[in-house]
């Protein structure tokens, strides 16, 4: 990247973030490109609002769900190592591992958990523990609390639980607190220095706390909760770190599992097993899975991409292999993701050339939506589907199993546990879209917002996927 080119990244960036940062949609953000040898870090606003700390360029923030694709690296670290088999029965390791559904754990192989196809039914399943069994307890919750929504290998649904559970197969094999592992095979090697688990390292330095809009004044409020419980930690609950860092972490799956510093962090193979598909549900809303890297297809072009929620905020971290590029960002709203969506299709269109094609070309008007309707479950989730004014309309409703349950998700989620219905406009069978969007909105990562429907059986749906995640007809 010559530096005029690296003046025009940078100023793109700075201006879109201004606009939202300024339209009050975002108190503050920051993001970072890496390409052909050249990066740039912009931030803009606010990274808390209740201090007025700004957000620098070397501002932490929580990585969120951006945390599996480091999660999935450390498997394959003791998969090069010789101390895990893909192929291995989890329960191998971990023999206390069960589900609600007896002998349910024990087909789940190590790949299911890192490929989101393992089935396990903990999507919303917050145990609050804290320390050095946290993962344990996690673990030992399955067993009373979650079941299946599918068997392993069958379906793709976006699995915390099953991050989770690699999380603790990882403390079992290596014999280290899985932020240790984090700190020792992932930090140190890759160059991440400003990167933790601890909020007690994270206050000692500027870090952003996300914020949720006050539904009286519609300003942005600072969480009342900073972060997930130490359960959440493979998953993304707790990890903290940089832009930069998460550069260098990209980096290094750019350059085959060679980190920014020199050091070999994963082996060729397992960093190209990584980016291989392992599994393709063939419908537009769900892009296809390698191992902890979501494959979304831009064209020709393959984008490895994973976003994180935190309480409050939102990460993001893109490899283009194609085009030597790592593309970072973290803002301090949920609605962030809005902004990183406009920055990506930004890079791919103007400054890579890329020809984005429009991801649903035509939409089909008679529609049968009689398969879809009914009531839809997944763990302390229920979602009705019924047809009002010719449209699907879904009303969600979260049912949380304990107080405990109720309290983590509440402030997760900034105080809203439910949501009002939405309406869905068929694009044809079995794929809709939220009414109101232009199509164009769905050609790059928002594309998650359509909502597919799958596995029709004597004229009902077995299964509605949105955002990635299933749920199962009652």
């Amino acid at each position: 990247m010559n530096e005029n080119a690296l003046r025009t990244v940078e100023a793109q960036i700075r201006d879109q973030a201004a606009a939202h940062c300024e339209a009050g949609s975002i108190p503050g953000f920051v993001a970072g490109v890496h390409h052909a040898g050249e990066q740039v870090v912009v931030a803009h606003g606010t990274a808390n609002t209740a201090t007025g700390a700004p957000m620098v360029e070397d501002t932490g923030f929580l990585f969120g769900s951006v945390t599996k694709v480091l999660t999935t690296t450390l498997v394959l670290q003791q998969v090069d190592r010789g101390l895990l088999d893909l192929d291995t029965p989890v329960v191998k390791h971990l023999p206390d591992f069960a589900l609600a559904a007896p002998g349910a754990a024990d087909k789940i192989l190590v790949r299911h958990l890192i490929s989101h196809t393992n089935g396990i039914d903990a999507d919303l399943f917050f145990p609050d523990a804290k320390g050095r069994d946290a993962l344990k307890t996690y673990v030992n919750g399955l067993a009373s609390s979650c079941g299946t929504l599918f068997e392993p290998g069958e379906q793709l649904s976006y699995s915390n639980g099953g991050m989770i559970v690699a999380g603790r197969l990882l403390e079992v094999v290596t014999g280290l607190p899985f932020p240790d592992l984090l700190e020792r095979d992932i930090y140190a090697p890759v160059g991440m220095k400003d990167s933790s688990t601890s909020p007690a390292q994270a206050i000692l330095r500027s870090t952003a706390v996300g914020h949720f809009r006050d539904p009286e004044t519609m300003a942005a409020k600072p969480t009342g909760m900073f972060m997930l419980p130490d359960t959440w930690g493979p998953a993304g609950g707790t990890p903290i770190g940089t832009v930069a860092d998460l550069l260098a972490f990209g980096r290094t799956h750019l350059a085959g599992g060679l980190s920014p510093t020199g050091t070999r962090v994963l082996s060729t193979g397992s960093t190209a097993l990584m980016q291989q598909v392992w599994h393709d549900m063939a419908t537009p809303n769900v892009p296809p899975m390698g191992l902890g890297w979501v494959r979304y297809p831009f064209g020709e072009t393959t984008v490895l991409a994973m976003s994180g929620a935190s309480p409050g905020g939102v990460s993001i971290l893109c490899v283009v292999p194609e085009h030597d590029l790592v593309f970072s960002a973290f803002g301090n709203t949920p609605g962030a993701m809005m902004l990183h969506d406009q920055i990506l299709q930004w890079l791919l269109s103007e400054h890579l050339g890329v020809q984005i094609p429009t991801l649903i070309t035509e939409v089909q008007q008679d529609v049968d939506l009689t398969p879809y309707v009914g009531t839809y479950r997944s763990n302390q989730l229920r979602i009705d589907v019924s047809i009002v004014d010719g449209q699907l309309e879904e009303r969600t409703t979260y049912e949380p199993a304990d107080d405990s349950q109720r309290r983590i998700f509440t402030a997760f989620a900034g105080g809203a546990t439910s949501a009002p219905p939405q309406r869905y406009v068929p694009i044809r069978p079995g794929l809709f879209a939220p009414a109101g969007y232009p199509l164009e909105t769905f050609d790059g990562y928002l594309r998650l917002l359509l909502v597919s429907y799958h596995d029709v059986r004597d004229g009902r749906a077995r299964f509605r996927n949105g955002g990635g995640r299933l749920t199962r007809r009652v």
